[in-house]
């Protein structure tokens, strides 16, 4: 019966909640016109900017787009490892 129960659901392997979470992001995605792309760079750019101020864990980062009926709100869990004192050097 251990096996049946993995099989249909009954694991604990956080599997089937891990499905639900991508398929609430595509459906956010849909929602908001935002292309996996846009958000990948909008990703990259937000980390670019953070990055000359402070030093962050990349391995950790979580951005997500929340929508409820009358908003969408980017949401960012960006680990930071040290703020960085002192002058920062203009990147241009």
């Amino acid at each position: 019966m251990g096996f049946l129960s993995k099989f249909f659901g009954g694991g604990n392997d956080g599997s089937s909640q891990k499905a639900k979470d991508r398929l609430k992001i595509v459906l956010i995605h849909d929602r908001t016109d935002i292309s996996p792309q846009l958000l990948d760079n909008l990703r990259d750019e937000i980390i670019d900017v953070l990055a000359k101020y402070m030093d962050i864990d990349t391995r950790k980062i979580e951005i997500n787009l929340d929508h409820d009926d009358n908003a969408v709100a980017l949401v960012a869990n960006i680990p930071i490892l040290r703020i960085r004192r002192g002058k920062v050097n203009d990147i241009t």
